[in-house]
């Protein structure tokens, strides 16, 4: 039981290192406040690629704390977003990324991408890149 009663918040701390500690261990990268980086920016563009509805069903499948970085920031009025290229697609990331020491390109992007393949339900997974343009649905491996 939790000292102060509020075992929710205790819960979603834990899975939110779970989910960092596994991606930082995928990319072997020695800051998890880099791998978070790179989960929120990433979590972020794929939100912005989909529907208002498959964007609340993604967010719903994440811990509470991820949940929320994922609608931080969110405008819902200019989503989906217009140009939905896989080059605007990994630019923005790259882009928000900058500055991570660590970060060596595309192939750090798709461990993300595994890592959410092992965390969202796969049914889930396949309706979110169902949603995505085709480039960035085969940019993202199936589970």
């Amino acid at each position: 039981m939790s000292a102060k009663g509020l075992e929710v918040i205790d819960h979603t701390v834990q899975l939110t290192h779970e989910w960092i500690n596994e991606l930082r261990e995928r990319l072997s990268w020695a800051s998890a406040r880099d791998a978070l980086r790179l989960l929120r920016v990433t979590i972020s563009a794929i939100r912005d690629h989909l529907s208002h509805d498959e964007a609340a069903e993604f967010a719903a499948q994440m811990p509470i704390l991820i949940r929320g970085m994922c609608y931080e920031g969110w405008k819902p009025s200019s989503t989906p977003i217009a140009d939905r290229s896989i080059g605007n697609f990994l630019g923005r990331i790259e882009r928000e990324i900058s500055g991570v020491a660590d970060y060596e390109g595309h192939e750090d992007i798709r461990a993300v991408f595994h890592l959410l393949n092992g965390r969202i339900s796969a049914g889930e997974v396949a309706d979110i890149r169902g949603g995505l343009p085709r480039t960035i649905r085969e940019f993202w491996p199936e589970p």
